[in-house]
């Protein structure tokens, strides 16, 4: 009888109570839209693993920008997780618009 090896790997969201499971073998991070981020799109983390997930809001003026916003309106910049190894981020850029003269 042959023996099947389990490449499960767990994930969980320090922010809610969302958990996630892959198989996959290459190097990946699954992303879930969290409810402790306002419903942002943020990274889970290897379970066990310290870390902090938090949403930066933008410092600029933003105009007549087009972009990812919090339910009160405020724009949003990104999203950085930060481990006791380093620091991810993840960049909302906002989006110019324009009109095309006739």
């Amino acid at each position: 009888m042959a023996e099947i090896l389990n490449g499960g790997q767990r994930w969980e969201c320090p922010n809610c109570d969302a958990t996630h499971v892959t198989a996959l073998s290459e190097p990946h991070a699954p992303f879930h839209n969290c409810p402790g981020l306002s419903g942002l799109l943020a990274p889970y983390i290897l379970a066990g693993t310290r870390a902090k997930v938090e949403a930066v809001t933008r410092g600029d003026y933003v105009a007549g920008e087009k972009g990812l916003r919090y339910a009160d309106g405020r724009p949003v910049m990104s999203v950085v997780t930060t481990r006791d190894d380093g620091q991810d981020c993840m960049v909302f850029p906002g989006s110019a618009t324009a009109l095309k003269e006739q």
